[in-house]
């Protein structure tokens, strides 16, 4: 029985339309690189989420949140006799996480995460109560409470459930209130560094370029991923002058060529700069058949025997005749494509040929696997 064929006809209309694309286009300086120095710092507290409505850990098996609640209880001023053991559905530990923006001031607010760490159900409904929320050196730089908001919705019933969404994990708007700022130093001395979100040596040069075509002779290339670049001291007119850099267009220089193959999805995706030179290529399926027959085994009558159940199992393997294809050289990306498609091969086939014809050296890219 001969394997299905398909020629996967999304992926090559989602490559023939990246083909029609212009090979070089501007892009602002803003979209190719970030200033050094410049980021966002990540923040992580634990929690409670009360409120539920039995949707819960079971404290049993998450003991530690009895041990929260005892602790925040504590700290409000109420005791509880030792060895009590508490029966909660209402309440979920919970890890709140955020991002803290550059030049966050005390009192702004950020959104944050809320996500469920025990064996709660849900958090729709729930509150999340006053949670410090600590940097990477143990400081704390945020306070998060309020309301979690959970875009889903799930229901049980007579043995059956239906979920729509992800129930343990919700998000606070403005959640969290900054409490501690984070230093940015926006450059060193005279100098601010941009630094290119790919290292290229030619795009970096091109930034120079564009940069010293705004402001002559303030722009020099570090190497193939960062440049510096002479700005004004004053730090209104610094922002000023870094507000206009990043506005100018810069038009990058075609990447490497380079094919990207996910193994676990089949998925193959190809760059612009893909080329192939003609080689010839044969591919054929191999298909395995196994059918099983059950049978009954009786004795002869007045014998000793018993009666017994035989499976008599039969293995069937065919190989179709893979025939010689011609693959012509392709140029640009729309060539490239219809070369592949000729073969007629599946993703899953089509990722063995790019290996075998990236060996050959007829494919003229680099392979990288994810």
């Amino acid at each position: 029985m001969k394997s299905p064929r398909f020629r996967f006809p999304l992926m090559i209309a989602f490559l023939l339309a990246l083909s029609c694309v212009q090979p070089a286009w501007a892009e602002r300086i803003k979209d190719l690189a970030s200033i050094a120095g410049v980021r966002n710092n990540q923040l992580v507290g634990y929690g409670l989420v009360v409120g539920l409505d039995g949707s819960g850990d079971q404290t049993t098996q998450t003991p530690f949140t009895v041990q929260g609640i005892i602790n925040m209880l504590s700290n409000m001023g109420v005791s509880l006799p030792p060895g009590t053991s508490l029966q909660l559905k209402n309440v979920a530990a919970v890890m709140v996480t955020a991002n803290l923006p550059p030049f966050a001031r005390a009192g702004q607010q950020v959104d944050i995460t809320v996500s469920s760490m025990g064996n709660a159900k849900s958090l729709r409904g729930g509150t999340l109560v006053m949670t410090p929320l600590k940097g990477a050196d143990g400081q704390i730089y945020a306070i998060a409470q309020g309301n979690v908001v959970v875009s889903g919705a799930g229901a049980s019933g007579g043995g059956s459930k239906a979920t729509v969404n992800h129930l343990s994990v919700g998000r606070i708007v403005g959640g969290a209130t900054v409490e501690r700022e984070v230093p940015t130093q926006l450059g060193e001395g005279e100098y601010v560094y941009f630094e290119l979100k790919e290292t290229d040596f030619g795009t970096a040069q091109r930034l120079v370029d564009a940069i010293n075509g705004s402001a002559p002779g303030a722009a020099a290339a570090v190497d193939g991923r960062q440049v510096r670049v002479r700005a004004p001291l004053n730090p209104n007119e610094r922002v000023a002058f870094i507000g206009r850099v990043e506005n100018l267009q810069v038009t990058p220089v075609q990447q490497s060529a380079k094919v990207i193959i996910n193994s676990r999805t089949g998925s193959v995706v190809m760059n612009q700069a893909v080329t192939l030179d003609s080689c010839a290529v044969a591919h054929g399926n191999l298909s395995v058949s196994v059918t099983a027959e059950n049978a009954v085994s009786q004795p002869n009558p007045l014998a000793a025997g018993q009666t017994a159940r035989v499976t008599n199992a039969q293995i069937d393997i065919q190989q179709e005749a893979g025939a010689l294809v011609n693959v012509q050289p392709g140029a640009n990306l729309a060539d490239v494509v219809k070369a592949l498609n000729a073969i007629g091969a599946n993703p899953a086939d089509l990722i063995a040929i790019l290996q075998a014809m990236r060996t050959a050296g007829a494919l003229r890219a680099e392979l990288e696997v994810i």
